[in-house]
């Protein structure tokens, strides 16, 4: 009740407030109120549905959805915008995050079952959801009045982001039930590889899109744009990854300013030298963390703490640009895709687990873990929308009615698949057998801003 009472009380103080904001002509000062109700609005709302094991990212959904244009309207239109740089730095900070994941000592152990798994269940299930939207696109609203070529286009665009798994909700998942083992390994391995492979996908059929049907924000692309797109994103995202850990090596201080200056000149630069953002910031994380003698844990930490807020508010305005209208006349599309995406990632795991040899445990149990959608696939969407501001909406509000179903559904699944594989717990009971395990600190080092993405 008292959480409740705090939610009302900021509705109440906004109804207030903005009429006041609005007749001094001050767009700034209002988005900058705006910017803190949703920090505290939507972390409330977080909060009161963590009893019924939800997701606090549900929560931050929920809260934009409940203050956004499409019911109380506290956040509308004009502040989605003006608040843009927001999704911008978050989005640098998830690729980022992501990329400093990835530990190769770690993955080429058990590279053969990883790849084996990894490829065939992206694969089939980007072709089950893009066969599917060419089938429907008459009833698909962003598909509707395309050329065949443009909407294979577009349908690949909207599958590149559909198949994004949630390397967050696993490490929280992970790091909440204390699990060890083979279905554990190999689905985290799985999720934080999928997030390299997924980001380069995205980037080359984004390229390609843009040039089948040009953006409206940017002209079509050649060749040798879409090959600086793709390989200058390396380039510079190892160049910086390589001056992040030199600067952990000799002067490892204020850590918190240096994140955000990571963050934000890395998203900077990406732009001004006409790179991906996302591919830039995964690469940098990736090499930062792989050069460096004890990895980037001391970064990382101090980017998980001032990135909170940040994830917050970027939630928040996803959810703020549901559109509920929207959504009541393409729920049944929604729920199909989300049931065609989990047909495909049971099928190609079971598959790629079967072909590599992989335990009979990691065959049954693994898809579950894939399930659950989060901060990258909102980063990606929030990309194709500032691409196509007009058909990307439309795409945003069914990619992220999708997300949210999945958010729902993913974590249940991703812990009834541990109980079942009898892998809950066991970190804690082999750590005490055998000390502190590699695998054990692993699995805990992600906390924080990014274990509640």
């Amino acid at each position: 009740m008292r959480r409740v009472a705090v939610l009302l009380l900021l509705f109440l103080g906004m109804s207030l407030i903005i009429p006041i904001q609005q007749g001094a002509h001050d767009a700034g000062a209002r988005s900058l109120l705006i910017f803190g109700f949703l920090v505290l609005a939507a972390y409330t709302v977080g909060e009161l549905i963590t009893p019924l094991t939800l997701p606090r990212i549900t929560g931050f959904l929920l809260a934009g959805i409940l203050f956004g244009p499409s019911v109380l309207g506290v956040v509308d239109g004009n502040v989605i915008t003006e608040l843009a740089p927001v999704n911008r730095l978050a989005i640098a900070l998830i690729a980022f995050l992501a990329g400093a994941e990835l530990r190769w000592k770690e993955l080429r152990e058990h590279i053969k079952i990883l790849l084996g798994i990894l490829t065939s269940e992206l694969l089939l299930t980007f072709i089950a959801i893009v066969g599917t939207l060419l089938i429907v696109r008459q009833y698909v609203p962003f598909l509707q009045g395309t050329s065949l070529a443009e909407a294979f286009a577009l349908s690949a665009l909207f599958g590149a982001v559909a198949i994004v798994h949630s390397p967050a909700v696993v490490l929280a998942l992970l790091t909440e039930t204390g699990a060890k083992g083979t279905v554990t390994r190999t689905t985290l391995s799985i999720v934080l590889v999928a997030d390299v492979v997924v980001v380069l996908a995205f980037s080359l059929t984004l390229a390609v899109a843009r040039a089948v049907v040009p953006s409206d924000t940017a002209a079509a692309l050649s060749a040798g744009a879409v090959a600086w797109e793709l390989g200058g994103s390396v380039i510079v995202g190892a160049l910086l990854g390589g001056a992040v850990a030199l600067y952990l090596r000799f002067v490892e201080r204020e850590l918190i300013m240096f994140a955000l200056i990571v963050t934000f000149f890395g998203s900077e630069i990406a732009r001004l030298v006409h790179v991906e953002t996302l591919l830039t910031l995964l690469v940098a994380g990736f090499v930062a963390e792989n050069t460096t003698r004890h990895g980037a844990e001391a970064l990382l930490k101090a980017m998980e703490r001032s990135a909170a807020p940040v994830f917050v508010v970027f939630f928040a305005l996803a959810g703020a640009s549901i559109s509920l209208q929207t959504l009541a006349t393409i729920w049944p599309l929604a729920v199909g895709i989300v049931l065609v995406r989990g047909l495909g990632i049971w099928g190609g795991t079971y598959l790629g687990a079967r072909l590599t040899g992989a335990s009979p445990d990691e065959r049954r149990y693994t898809w579950m873990g894939l399930i659950a959608q989060a901060g990258v696939a909102i980063g990606l969407v929030a990309v194709i929308a500032e691409n196509y501001p007009e058909r990307g909406a439309g795409m945003q509000t069914l990619i992220l009615s999708v997300i949210a179903i999945n958010q729902l559904v993913g974590p249940v699944l991703g812990r009834v698949a541990l109980a079942r594989a009898g892998e809950i717990g066991k970190a804690e009971k082999m750590n005490e057998d055998e000390g502190a395990t590699n695998d054990g600190g692993a699995l805990r080092r992600s906390s924080g801003a990014i274990a509640e993405a």
